[in-house]
């Protein structure tokens, strides 16, 4: 198969140090080269149709005046190679782009990802589980903001179960809210990433965003609102059933976690892993699962989480 691009295509196609069609290779069972303006490929004849198919898109895209980015690029290698049934002018044309306040636009950078977006624009209720660095919270929360800033919610809920992570903090000085501050520190560190400071700010002052412990979640019902538990494997069995009725008209809620870090005292159930099995199936509400292949974090992390996998199913033999 030989494609045609002139120079500067070339040039951000493979990127520096031919960095984005190296990823392109390792990802599929392919040898791409070029020479002058023409590309040939050569490798496993379902490998080549897709990366033809790719490049024939990139052509296209290129000479249209759209130029992704590497880091873009790369996403999008990615997820062709795990959904064969995407393309790449797909990705850059079609696919939903948040970006609510103009400041860091997000786009899903696995299949899943993309799944997870699409169900919390179409479901009430949206479970988002699996393992770190897969981007369930940022994207929620990312979600929340495009939400807000459409004007079809009224404010964000940001809760997380106050669960040391295996260790004893003690004593923490200060006042209430400065005691469960370093518990819900994730979620301000998502919100500063999308929203410039001194907007936040505002919303925080005025009870437009409000970041609270679970806990703050009894006897309250929240409507107009986009909701999100994170760290929801931290539950009870009854805070989750807690959570799940304070849902009112016009809200949504995603709840968050990874069934694999359960931080809860020895005995207690996972309220997630229970509502695993008693909602799902439930009109309006959806379970998205991320796996290693969503993570977005540095390559390490994927295979970490590979790694720990395998160790605990030989554990489980």
């Amino acid at each position: 198969m030989k494609i045609t691009l002139p120079e500067r295509g070339l040039e951000a196609l493979f990127g520096p140090y031919d960095q984005n069609i190296k990823h392109l290779e390792s990802l599929l069972s392919v040898r791409v080269g070029a020479r002058g303006g023409e590309l040939t490929v050569e490798g496993d004849e379902a490998d080549v149709a897709v990366v033809e198919r790719i490049l024939k898109d990139y052509s296209q895209l290129f000479a249209e005046g759209r130029a992704p980015s590497d880091a873009e690029l790369r996403s999008a290698f990615k997820q062709i190679a795990e959904d064969r049934t995407a393309t790449l002018r797909e990705l850059f044309t079609t696919q939903k782009r948040i970006n609510p306040t103009g400041r860091k636009p997000v786009t899903a950078r696995s299949p899943n990802q993309r799944r997870y977006i699409e169900a919390i624009e179409s479901h009430d209720i949206v479970f988002g589980i699996g393992p770190a660095g897969t981007g369930k919270t940022f994207l929620a929360v990312a979600m929340a903001v495009q939400f807000l800033m459409a004007k079809q919610v009224n404010r964000i809920i940001l809760a997380r179960p106050a669960v040391e992570a295996g260790e004893k903090l003690g004593f923490l000085p200060g006042d209430l809210q400065d005691k469960v501050d370093p518990y819900l520190r994730p979620l301000y560190d998502s919100l500063f990433d999308l929203v410039d400071f001194e907007r936040v700010t505002r919303f925080l002052e005025k009870r437009v965003i409000e970041v609270a412990p679970l806990a703050f979640m009894r006897g309250r019902t929240l409507a107009d609102a986009f909701i999100i538990l994170d760290e929801a494997q931290n539950t009870t069995s009854e805070q989750m059933k807690m959570f799940l009725t304070r849902i009112g008209f016009g809200s949504k809620a995603v709840i968050t976690g990874d069934v694999t870090q359960i931080d809860l005292p020895s005995g207690r159930k996972s309220g997630l892993v229970e509502a695993q099995r008693i909602v799902r199936g439930i009109e309006g509400i959806s379970f998205i699962e991320f796996n290693e292949q969503d993570v977005v974090r540095h390559h390490l992390v994927q295979m970490i989480i590979k790694a720990y996998d395998e160790h605990n199913r030989k554990i489980n033999l």
